[in-house]
């Protein structure tokens, strides 16, 4: 399913192919450079940037799920190139536990504020129905603007873990947020 939105260019949200990692390692990967100019982003990372090859294996996983049918994965793409993914996949394949999907979301810095997280959101969520009986997420306590693109989508508080995210002297608090579909 597309979905365009109106930006500064035209966004489309698609389905995750294999061909999208490059533009999402390079997006992953800014986030380090981000985090390196005191940028308060709302995602956790490692202490060090992964490898590339790292960074296939973790793709790889993700591209598996979703073309197994087992999560959702989409991408936003700008010119050609993929600014934003979304995939949703099952807190634990196989168990009791899969009818609940985990969310996580990332934009490029360069288009956040424009519409592209409420577009993966849409499609993200419209594929979830049907597949998951519920959604959750974390997001830092600090990221405000997160908190309430989640909540327009009806996700609500459900719990606060105290200084759960370490960077570097700060603490900062996670939050879960979860949606029932």
């Amino acid at each position: 399913m597309e979905v365009p939105v109106s930006v500064s260019a035209p966004v489309t949200v698609r389905p995750l192919r294999w061909s999208d990692f490059d533009d999402l390692r390079e997006n992953y990967f800014h986030l380090y450079e981000e985090r390196a100019r005191g940028i308060s982003i709302g995602i956790s990372l490692f202490r060090e940037k992964p490898t590339v090859a790292q960074e296939v294996d973790w793709f790889a996983q993700q591209f598996r799920q979703v073309t197994d049918g087992l999560a959702v994965g989409s991408v936003a793409e700008v010119d050609g190139r993929a600014v934003g993914s979304c995939f949703v996949a099952p807190r634990q394949p196989g168990s009791e536990l899969d009818h609940v999907g985990e969310l996580g979301i990332l934009v490029h810095e360069s288009h956040r504020g424009q519409g592209v997280g409420t577009a993966l959101l849409t499609d993200a969520l419209s594929q979830c129905r049907g597949r998951f009986d519920s959604v959750y997420l974390a997001v830092f306590a600090t990221n405000e603007g997160a908190k309430r693109l989640y909540a327009r989508f009806g996700f609500v508080l459900c719990g606060r873990l105290p200084r759960t995210i370490k960077r570097g002297a700060e603490f900062i608090d996670l939050e879960w947020m979860a949606l029932r579909l």
